[in-house]
C-alpha cells in the first residue's frame, strides 16, 4: 500500500467504499445491526450533544490569504471548467500572484483531465500531500487519490472526511488566491467547507436555462445564510454563434441569470459562450486560457477574473 492510500485510511476511509457503516444521525442501526432501546437512546443524546455545540470554529488553510468557492446549484452548467480557467486567468491576469486549485466534488472529480494531471501526491516531511502541478497551478483533487474509472462508492460521513483531509492535509505552502471547485447542489459538502474554513467570496455558476436558475438561487442563498460573501453570477453558455453563418442563437435562453442577479441584489460577473473551442481545450487538458490567451473565450474568463479580485474583501492573513 503507497503511503497516500495510508494516508487516506487514517480515520477509517476505504477506496473500495464497501461495509461502511451507516451515518448515526436519526438511524436505528449501525453497519446492519438493530439497536436496542438503550443503545438507540445513547445514541439520541450523543446526537443532542454534537447538535448543541453550534457550529464549527473556523480555521484559515495554512499558507492561503484567500479561499474563492466557485458553486452551482445543479450539474452540467459549467462549473468546473470556469474553476479552472478563472485559477488560470487569476494567474494571468497578475503573474506574481500564486494559485492554487481544489477540487472537492468528491463523488466526480474533473480537475485531472481538465488540468492533464495525473499521478499520486507525494508526502512531505509533516506527512502532507503535496499538490501536483501544471501551468503554474498547484492543484489537488480526489481524483489523484483514486483510479480514474473507479466509483467513489461512500457515505456522508465518509465523504466529510475526505473532505476534511483535503482541507487540512494539504501542504499548499504559499498561495495568494485558492480556487475551490465544489461539487453541485447544497449538500453536506458545501456545508461543510462553508462553516470550517474562512472563504472570502463565492462565485455562482450558471446557464440561462430557467431550471438552472432555480438550483442557482437556491446556492446563492445557501451561501448567504452561512455567511459567505456572493461575489457575483457568471452566467455561462450564454450564447452560441454559427462558425459559418456568424448567426446567435440563445440556446439556453437569453439574460436569464441577468434578470436572477437582479433579483437577488448581485451582479453579473460575466458571460461565457457556449464555443466548441472551450469544450475541446477542457477535453484535452489544455484550458482555454492557457492555449488560446488571445481568444474571445479566453478574454471572457479573464474580465471576470479580474471582477472577482475586485469585490475580494482584504486577505486575512
Amino acid at each position: 500500500m503507497g503511503s497516500w492510500q495510508r494516508w487516506l485510511r487514517v480515520g477509517g476511509l476505504s477506496l473500495r467504499g464497501g461495509g461502511a457503516c451507516v451515518p448515526l444521525g436519526g438511524s436505528r442501526s449501525v453497519c446492519g445491526r438493530q439497536l436496542s432501546g438503550a443503545e438507540n437512546e445513547t445514541l439520541e443524546q450523543r446526537r443532542t450533544q454534537i447538535m448543541s455545540r453550534g457550529l464549527p470554529k473556523q480555521k484559515p488553510i495554512e499558507g492561503v490569504k484567500q479561499v474563492i468557492v466557485v458553486a452551482s446549484g445543479k450539474g452540467g452548467v459549467g462549473k468546473s471548467t470556469t474553476a479552472v480557467n478563472l485559477a488560470l486567468a487569476l494567474s494571468a491576469n497578475d503573474s506574481s500572484k500564486e494559485i492554487g486549485l481544489l477540487d472537492v466534488d468528491v463523488y466526480g472529480p474533473s480537475i485531472p483531465k481538465m488540468m492533464n494531471l495525473k499521478g499520486n501526491p507525494e508526502l512531505s516531511q509533516n506527512n502532507l500531500m503535496k499538490p501536483l502541478l501544471n501551468y503554474g497551478i498547484a492543484c489537488m483533487s480526489m481524483g489523484f487519490l483514486v483510479e480514474e474509472t473507479a466509483p467513489v462508492v461512500w457515505r456522508g460521513l465518509m465523504v466529510m472526511s475526505a473532505v476534511e483531509k483535503l482541507l487540512r492535509q494539504v501542504d499548499w505552502g504559499h498561495l495568494d488566491y485558492l480556487v475551490v471547485d465544489m461539487p453541485p447542489g447544497t449538500g453536506d459538502v458545501q456545508l461543510s467547507v462553508s462553516q470550517n474554513i474562512p472563504i472570502s467570496g463565492a462565485v455562482i455558476v450558471s446557464t440561462p436555462q430557467d431550471i438552472a436558475l432555480m438550483d442557482a438561487r437556491k446556492g446563492a442563498e445557501m451561501f448567504r445564510k452561512v455567511h459567505v460573501p456572493v461575489l457575483g453570477l457568471v452566467q455561462n453558455m450564454s450564447v452560441f454563434q454559427c462558425p459559418k453563418c456568424k448567426h446567435k442563437t440563445h440556446i439556453f435562453g437569453a439574460d436569464g441569470a441577468r434578470k436572477l442577479a437582479q433579483i437577488l441584489g448581485l451582479d453579473i460577473l460575466g458571460d461565457i459562450p457556449l464555443h466548441l473551442n472551450i469544450r475541446e481545450a477542457s477535453d484535452t487538458g489544455q484550458p482555454i486560457v492557457f492555449s488560446q490567451p488571445e481568444s474571445d473565450e479566453a478574454r471572457a474568463y479573464l474580465r471576470i477574473a479580474a471582477e472577482v479580485v475586485r469585490r475580494l474583501p482584504p486577505p486575512l492573513q
